[in-house]
């Protein structure tokens, strides 16, 4: 049965899944690279950007599960640029030039519309205004008979996390400490939401965690 999961989430030592003031230089907020050094080094990440080379092993192997399986991705706003407010024009494509790494129906989640974008590699962003609930709604639809991958932000996961809609997380704990930034979990109660902790497994860069409902 396809299920709803969020996958390849970095997340700091103090709670934080990216860092403060995220902007052009700063796509994931200020020191923000610190926690995906898990992810940098791996075969997948050098796949994904057209490179050769990366290890393999166990960080590469959570990497690969992070971006399988999936016929559909909802982001948040600020996951897809760091514009906010009504969008100027339609000059802003994404973080990701014109073959983003998800290869499927993307929901972003907005108060603003916009026109659906078609990129290269089988991507079309669709910007929903009508809330989270019908996001969900038409990415389960467009992705049949696989996962949605719920890809964040933070905002974004809480959110689906507050109306119990997350069947599996993966969390990449990563050895720094932030201070501050973007926090995912306070005021979330994860055993009242049926989730246990099934794989924990440590690397030099990171302790990879999967939750699952019990």
């Amino acid at each position: 049965m396809p299920k709803v999961r969020v996958g390849g989430f970095s997340i700091s030592l103090d709670g934080f899944s990216a860092g403060p003031n995220q902007s052009l230089a700063d796509p994931l907020g200020q020191r923000g690279t610190e926690i995906f050094q898990w992810y940098f080094h791996t075969k997948a990440f050098c796949t994904m950007h057209g490179q050769t080379g990366g290890d393999e092993g166990i960080d590469n192997d959570y990497a690969v599960r992070g971006m399988a399986n999936f016929g559909a991705f909802i982001l948040g706003r600020n996951m897809f640029g760091p514009i906010r407010g009504p969008w100027p024009d339609d000059a802003w494509k994404g973080w990701w030039g014109p073959n983003p790494p998800y290869h499927a129906p993307t929901f972003v989640l907005t108060h603003h519309a916009r026109p659906p974008l078609r990129m290269e590699g089988g991507t079309t962003f669709y910007f929903v205004t009508d809330g989270i609930e019908s996001a969900l709604k038409q990415a389960k639809a467009a992705a049949g008979t696989k996962d949605v991958k719920i890809g964040g932000g933070a905002s974004t996961v809480r959110q689906y996390l507050a109306i119990n809609a997350i069947d599996e997380i993966h969390l990449a704990l990563s050895p720094v400490a932030l201070g501050r930034g973007e926090a995912l979990l306070p005021g979330i109660d994860l055993p009242a939401l049926g989730f246990k902790v099934t794989e924990h497994t440590p690397t030099p860069h990171a302790t990879h965690i999967v939750m699952t409902k019990g």
